[in-house]
């Protein structure tokens, strides 16, 4: 068993909330652990749409139980090393994204710019982010700051995707 942040090899669910060891990164744990999301994010990029959101709903589900699991286990309400809640919000981020423009010469940007947008929500924590994050405890309360930030994280990707349309768009 490693000692290292109360981390548990032999128990599945430290590896779930703690982002598959990502959150074992000795600084800036969340920002690990949403750089760890990007190969998810690819893997699942291809599926259509309401596939994809079901996918993130259950991997919620699970880390909802993980991150309690883990935390009460640690004694501690949302330790920095839990980052399966990162993985999530950055799923959520790139909800947005059409799987077809990562394969564009500048697909690339598209997840530069959700990682970047992802980041400041989480770190900023706006209302309601920042009350939800006060006031909830457990593995809801550990996921549901992040969830916020990935929706509105989401929102801001969508709303430049839009913005961008009239300057890139042959019309």
């Amino acid at each position: 068993m490693s000692k290292l942040k109360g981390f548990d090899a032999r128990k599945p669910h430290h590896w779930i909330a703690f982002g598959l060891g990502s959150g074992l990164a000795p600084w800036a744990p969340g920002t690990f652990g949403t750089l760890a999301a990007i190969p998810l994010y690819l893997l699942l990029s291809p599926l259509a749409w309401i596939d994809y959101l079901i996918v993130v709903g259950i991997l919620t589900l699970i880390g909802i139980w993980a991150c309690d699991l883990t935390a009460r286990e640690l004694g501690t309400k949302d330790p920095p090393a839990i980052v399966w809640d990162e993985f999530i919000g950055f799923l959520l981020t790139m909800s947005v994204v059409p799987s077809a423009w990562l394969t564009a010469p500048w697909g690339w940007l598209w997840i530069l710019a959700g990682f970047a947008a992802f980041r400041l929500f989480d770190i900023w924590k706006p209302w309601p982010i920042r009350l939800i994050d006060e006031r909830m405890h457990g593995g809801l309360g550990i996921m549901l700051d992040d969830i916020l930030a990935g929706l509105l994280s989401a929102l801001a990707l969508g709303c430049s995707a839009e913005f961008l349309k009239f300057f890139i768009s042959p019309s």
